[in-house]
């Protein structure tokens, strides 16, 4: 069927409806994901199929033994909070998890009884949606830019960056080697070297790095990842040489 066969099939349909449903039906159109294999393009589907090999490689909370500081500051919170990363798991994919008994949304409040209460959700990550939105609205163009991801974790502002824009270089900050180990993974796999490389350094030790950077994201990299007794620290260091960079 062309599109102008399609287009009257569906005007032909929204005529067959009864009125009265009518406003429910093209506000359901307006807002169902249920189009979403139609419109997305193939970056989307290579995202889809990297958060895939990373699943396969991570336990389903997506940390690892080695974040003491990050465990502790979740359980920390007022209220009981679990970590899901939303480039993993998005919402349809968590409901999954849940039929399947694998995760839960909610908690119990009095053990035993049928009181709940929604679990607190935290995400390292951006999710699709949200690395689509940085790099088509929020971020001007990056061609011949360079761009620092301060705690690249998983790498997924990298891997966003090279197909959602033209930097010309995307460069990931990571202290951890394991994690650095699983970028190199997809970073070889889906020949994105061209243009992203991982440093498995501190950021205090990649001063001249952040000089020639562009644009430098931070998400959840100090308050999760460092003491407060070096928050300040690296958060000024990384601040003063991006005023440095503006006033040069």
């Amino acid at each position: 069927m062309d599109f102008r066969s399609a287009r009257k099939a569906v005007l032909q349909l929204l005529e067959t409806t009864a009125p009265a449903d009518v406003p429910a039906l093209l506000h359901w159109m307006r807002t169902t994901r249920d189009f979403d294999e139609f419109t997305q393009d193939n970056n989307d589907i290579i995202l889809k199929s990297i958060a895939t090999d990373l699943r396969d490689c991570l336990p389903i909370e997506a940390m690892l033994c080695s974040e003491h500081l990050a465990l502790q500051k979740i359980r920390q919170q007022p209220e009981p909070t679990v970590h899901i990363d939303a480039f993993l798991y998005d919402e349809d994919f968590i409901d999954t998890l849940c039929e399947e008994g694998k995760m839960s949304r909610n908690y119990c409040t009095v053990c035993g009884s049928h009181q709940t209460a929604p679990l607190g959700f935290i995400s390292h990550s951006f999710s699709l949606m949200e690395l689509k939105f940085i790099y088509h609205h929020v971020l001007p163009d990056l061609s011949g830019k360079v761009l620092v991801d301060v705690g690249s974790r998983l790498g997924t502002v990298l891997y966003g960056g090279y197909l959602y824009s033209s930097a010309v270089q995307l460069c990931g900050v990571e202290l951890s080697g394991e994690f650095c180990q699983l970028q190199e993974m997809i970073i070889k796999k889906y020949q994105f070297g061209d243009r992203i490389k991982v440093l498995h350094a501190d950021i205090c030790t990649q001063s001249s790095l952040l000089q020639t950077a562009d644009i430098i994201v931070m998400n959840n990299v100090f308050e999760y990842f460092l003491p407060e007794s070096q928050q300040a620290r690296q958060g000024f260091l990384c601040v003063a040489l991006v005023v440095l960079e503006l006033t040069l």
